[in-house]
């Protein structure tokens, strides 16, 4: 059986890696870490796991990145998918969108860029025990 997934999603490179090495260091092979630089990305990442019966559980995702902010992202990946835990972070969202990320998304927490590895990786841990 396949492990559960975090997906991490965010236009740049830089972020995406450093997310990437603090999971592992926190979580090891618990789970499988995936990585997208788009939302479109992301969503053709969701529905190729969701054909194979994989499960992603949560999702890190950037609010500012070009094509589709994070809010509507988040919105779109919990319309299909509800169950997947969603945490927005960023440097530059607007109020409004994180609040229509909780209100629409069911945002589990929004940390703002640049984050602690120690607020992240407690918030993925209080996420993943509900």
């Amino acid at each position: 059986m396949s492990k559960p997934i975090i997906l991490c999603v965010d236009d740049e490179k830089v972020v995406l890696q450093s997310l990437k090495t603090q999971l592992k260091s926190a979580f090891g092979n618990a789970y499988t870490y995936e990585i997208a630089e788009s939302p479109a990305d992301a969503l053709e990442l969701i529905d190729e796991f969701n054909d194979d019966e994989i499960s992603i559980i949560l999702i890190v995702s950037d609010w500012l990145m070009p094509g589709m902010k994070g809010d509507e992202f988040l919105i779109m990946v919990h319309q299909r998918f509800p169950k997947i835990v969603k945490i927005m972070l960023t440097g530059q969202a607007d109020e409004e969108a994180v609040k229509r990320a909780f209100d629409e998304a069911n945002l589990h927490r929004c940390l703002l860029k640049p984050w602690s590895e120690i607020e992240l990786i407690e918030t993925i841990k209080t996420a993943l025990s509900l």
